[in-house]
């Protein structure tokens, strides 16, 4: 395995095999090992959890990074999760990514998943979106 050498900007946060570390300055590190892992913005708050599509990122994520029982849990979530939204939606992409993030996350490959299930967000956030104001 070659290793990944990430820079981290001060107050960045990384979670690293269900870590959390905030960095204090500016930092270059480098991964010799694989390891569960996320920074930055990949990073989604329980609070910021708060649609549909927002949710299953998070479950993902709990499925990635989380602790052994943690990980379990947020995968049986994303199931149920996906499988709601996939009834509730009519967009055939969404439910066609949702299907790859799924079986992404099956497969133990919860960081491809997250980059799938972030489309969806986008998707969410577009379909969502308050139609713009009308000049007047």
């Amino acid at each position: 395995m070659s290793n990944l050498i990430l820079e981290l900007r001060q107050g960045e946060m990384m979670i690293v095999n269900g870590a959390a570390i905030r960095f204090r300055n500016k930092t270059r590190i480098e991964l010799a090992a694989r390891a569960r892992f996320l920074f930055g913005k990949q990073i989604m708050p329980p609070l910021q959890a708060n649609t549909p599509a927002r949710r299953i990122y998070f479950a993902l994520q709990t499925a990635y990074i989380g602790t052994e029982a943690e990980r379990e849990q947020g995968l049986a979530d994303a199931r149920v999760l996906i499988n709601e939204f996939q009834a509730a939606t009519t967009s055939n992409l969404a439910r066609e990514i949702l299907n790859r993030a799924l079986a992404l996350a099956e497969a133990d490959d919860c960081y491809q998943a997250l980059r799938l299930a972030r489309r969806v967000i986008s998707h969410e956030d577009a379909v969502l979106a308050p139609p713009p104001k009308a000049a007047g």
